[in-house]
């Protein structure tokens, strides 16, 4: 027999307002009723509220804003993983959200990158360089990832960075599947080095537009 799990008020408000919010009674940022409001609605006290709304805050659904109220989050608890739904993203889609992060963090690198960056980031240009040459193109590819991801890595924004390396996983597959040689890896090994050359120069600008052309070419 399944044992029987007895809910605290506390638990069963929770649920009741996770219930309005998917039924559509309160959107994303829209703000939540008054603690007098809720206690009236609900017939609990203050402390049952705050309870509830805490748990909801923790799971993301809710947020607080000091001196303003409670707010809708988010309309899920249990949102896809990012890792998920980039995995079954369209590869149109997954290349456009590729050139907006690697112009980006190429743009955050060239300001903040620091001296082990460089290295690792030469250190990756030369090993595709090299597999590239010799027609290697597993080998590239990866070589290629680690390129970019160094960059992410250098421009110091952990959020961006971490959205990188979660395409990066997805990247190095569809590379394999629409690359059938390292031509397209030699044709654009300049623009990667002008690239490179443009964070060690501090040229944020510069940077973002190297990107784009490497995108455009």
């Amino acid at each position: 027999m399944r044992k029987i799990i007895k809910k605290s008020l506390a638990e069963e408000i929770a649920e009741k307002l996770k219930e309005q919010i998917a039924d559509g009674r309160y959107q994303i940022n829209d703000k939540l009723p008054t603690e007098p409001e809720l206690m009236a609605e609900f017939g609990v006290g203050r402390s049952s509220i705050r309870e509830a709304t805490k748990s909801l805050v923790q799971s993301g659904l809710l947020r607080i804003q000091q001196g303003a109220g409670t707010f809708v989050e988010r309309t899920t608890v249990n949102p896809e993983p990012m890792e998920a739904r980039i995995k079954r993203a369209r590869s149109q889609d997954l290349d456009e959200v590729r050139q907006l992060l690697e112009m980006k963090i190429a743009e955050k690198a060239a300001i903040n990158r620091s001296q082990k960056d460089i290295f690792t980031m030469k250190s990756h240009l030369e090993t595709r360089k090299r597999t590239a040459d010799a027609g290697l193109l597993e080998e590239c590819i990866d070589a290629d990832v680690k390129f970019h991801i160094a960059i992410a890595e250098a421009s110091k924004n952990e959020i961006l960075s971490d959205l990188y390396k979660t395409a990066a996983v997805h990247l190095k597959n569809w590379f394999t599947e629409i690359h059938p040689d390292t031509r397209i890896f030699i044709d654009t090994q300049h623009l990667h080095e002008k690239l490179l050359k443009n964070i060690l120069d501090c040229d944020s600008k510069q940077a973002w537009n190297t990107v784009l052309e490497i995108h455009q070419h």
